[in-house]
């Protein structure tokens, strides 16, 4: 059912069965081709049971449960197919063999068939890129379920719901079938109900109540679904069969595809004045429709000319009077060669929709993408489970203030074939977030750029996160850097300059960029210098009790180990000094491995041992009055507590 879809196909002409099996699968064939998947199913398994069975009819057996969601009806299908061993498999058959059984919570078997869809297509099929991009798509799913709890809404039946759509404060509209022995107006060929008519019912929260059809004016006896209404509530655009003004389309192949149209409410509260919109076409479908935010754009799934896949996700801007921007494609970004369908949009700019060419859970999951008001999109993430599931799950809405939200699902434990679950959200979706942080390193007194600096970028816990030289004309690049951190820190050094490090924000739109500044050395290095004094090193942080060197106290010692490089021959004594706090000879002891691992750690970054010495003093060199049992301030204590590197050789 959710192929775009619910496109109809006008069947001409019926055949008569024969004993003959070749005519029974001519039949089942053409029935196959029309979109008419109940009938030809039947006729397939009637075949198949008869042990007769070839590359094209288990084909189109797995593919007409497929299409119709029925993932674990396909399964022994598509698996007799690639059991057989004799048949030359399409690659598009390892991707959907792959989906079925991810149905069946194979997982492992579902991502050996993934690697070789990626094998048979170069990975050039976009579904197969993003596979080998998103390998850890299960633990992206992990870190975004558990936020809500799903409830099987009370006006689910035994045949299809879904597609809710928040009209007003107090009621929703949904699509809905009955079963083909109540139907009045025609039977789906493709799913064996009746054809979907808008339903509305009240909410207070998630409870649904009091469900009634919507409109006279708006059902036909072709399907209506998908709905969405402007926050006024007097305009709806909503999906129907390619049936307007009482006037039937079909495309060239004679089938019934879908448009967007538009109805507006009277002066008495009556819907009528229903239009379709001028960027339909009787040749591809157009469908699924919501608005931003602002309502200025109108989002929608289609297979028009220019589409990645099977159907990708378009906006148009709304001009008014039934007048409409050119559709555009939302770029590959959130589109991929599968199906893309049913947006919707929150009011924080956040793009809900479902896809089956991101690799998920199975079927149609939901995923999302934030927009930056630049217009930048986040990477689509996965919302989890139990939003996601094995089977198809879509028609994600959601309301930002109450936090309640549906979605549709064909998942097991249903009433129907699809139905409408409730939801609150306890926890907020987490983005995955990417920039590009570029700049330039300049001397801070010419501006004159300097080139070959070396350049480190640590994040907010001061882990390295990369370094580089700044290039010819001083610039450098850290790409898709994470922006759910706050800040970065940037860290410049270059010989006869002193190191400078500044925070960086990550927090704005777009991408970020920075001059990073460094002062030319003005203290003159000789002989007796305190180091610590010429680069305002005030203490060398350890943490409580410890002597291992933190990131941040390795950002200071990266200025000792820089002016080490660029005199060679230089000697320094590193001295540690604690407070009087303490037993003398435990601060005696903490300052001397402290000021040892000093030394290992400058070692390390390639500073011959034989130029360094190191010792701890404990409290033996107070600067000030703070002995032992003489009340003293922290600041007093603080200027006590130090690290020395005294130049002893030149």
């Amino acid at each position: 059912m959710k192929i775009l879809t619910l496109s109809v196909a006008l069947l001409m002409g019926t055949s008569f069965l024969s004993a003959q099996n070749e005519r029974e699968l001519e039949k089942a064939n053409e029935m196959y081709k029309n979109f008419a998947y109940i009938d030809a199913i039947k006729i397939y398994e009637r075949i198949a049971q008869k042990g007769y069975v070839n590359q094209e009819m288990l084909e189109s057996l797995g593919n007409a449960y497929y299409y119709n969601a029925e993932y674990k009806k396909a399964q022994p299908w598509y698996e007799k197919l690639f059991e057989e061993g004799k048949y030359n498999i399409k690659p598009e058959y390892y991707y959907r063999y792959s989906q079925v059984l991810k149905s069946v919570g194979d997982y492992t078997q579902a991502d050996k068939m993934m690697a070789k869809f990626v094998e048979l297509t170069n990975a050039k099929d976009t579904r197969a890129a993003l596979y080998e991009e998103n390998k850890d798509y299960q633990e992206v799913i992990k870190n975004n379920s558990g936020r809500f709890e799903l409830n099987n809404a009370s006006i689910n039946t035994e045949n299809s719901e879904y597609g809710t759509a928040f009209y007003g404060d107090k009621k929703i509209v949904f699509a809905a079938a009955t079963n083909a022995k109540k139907a009045r107006r025609g039977v789906s060929q493709w799913t064996g109900e009746s054809f979907y008519d808008l339903y509305e019912a009240e909410h207070n929260q998630q409870k649904l109540t009091n469900r009634k059809p919507f409109s006279s004016t708006i059902n036909t006896q072709f399907n209506e679904s998908t709905p969405v209404f402007t926050k006024d509530g007097n305009t709806m655009y909503f999906t129907r069969n390619n049936y307007v003004n009482r006037r039937l389309g079909t495309d060239v192949e004679n089938t019934i595809l879908l448009k967007i149209l538009c109805a507006t409410k009277d002066k008495n509260g009556n819907w009528g004045n229903v239009v379709e919109v001028p960027f339909n076409s009787d040749q591809y479908n157009v469908a699924h429709p919501a608005l931003s935010p602002d309502e200025k754009y109108l989002y929608f799934a289609s297979d028009m000319p220019g589409t990645f896949g099977n159907s990708d996700i378009f906006r148009v801007e709304i001009l008014g009077n039934n007048q409409y921007g050119t559709p555009e494609n939302l770029g590959n970004v959130i589109n991929t060669a599968g199906r893309e369908s049913f947006p919707f949009f929150s009011k924080e700019n956040v793009l809900y929709y479902s896809s089956d060419g991101i690799p998920g859970l199975g079927g149609l999951d939901i995923f999302a993408v934030k927009f930056s008001t630049d217009g930048t999109a986040s990477k689509p993430i996965n919302i989890g489970m139990p939003g996601n599931s094995a089977d198809d799950d879509f028609c994600f809405v959601f309301d930002s203030d109450s936090k309640i939200g549906f979605l549709s699902s064909n998942r097991a434990g249903g009433k129907g074939k699809d139905d409408i679950y409730s939801f609150h959200e306890d926890k907020p979706l987490y983005f995955s977030c990417e920039k590009n942080l570029k700049g330039v390193v300049k001397d801070a007194k010419t501006k004159q750029i300097i080139t070959d600096a070396k350049v480190v970028l640590s994040n907010k816990i001061m882990k390295e996160v990369g370094n580089q030289k700044s290039k010819a004309d001083g610039t450098f690049a850290f790409e898709k850097v994470n922006c759910n951190d706050a800040y970065y820190y940037l860290r410049g050094e270059k010989q006869r300059y002193e190191t400078a490090e500044v925070n960086v924000s990550v927090e704005k739109d777009g991408d970020v960029y920075y001059e990073l500044l460094l002062n030319p050395r003005q203290v003159a290095i000789q002989k007796g210098v305190d180091l610590a004094k010429v680069f305002e090193i005030k203490e060398i942080k350890f943490d409580y009790d410890k002597a291992n060197i933190r990131p941040d106290a390795a950002v200071e010692l990266t200025k000792i180990v820089e002016v080490m490089r660029e005199y060679p021959k230089m000697k320094i004594d590193i001295r540690s000094h604690t407070d009087s706090r303490g037993a003398d000879a435990y601060n005696l002891k903490l300052s001397d491995r402290r000021a040892k691992s000093t030394l290992e750690w400058i070692v390390k970054q390639g500073i011959s041992r034989s130029r360094l010495k190191a010792k701890g003093y404990g409290e033996k060199q107070l600067v000030n009055r703070c002995s032992n049992g003489v009340p003293c301030t922290e600041e007093e204590h603080q200027a006590n507590r130090r690290s020395e590197f005294i130049v002893i050789s030149m």
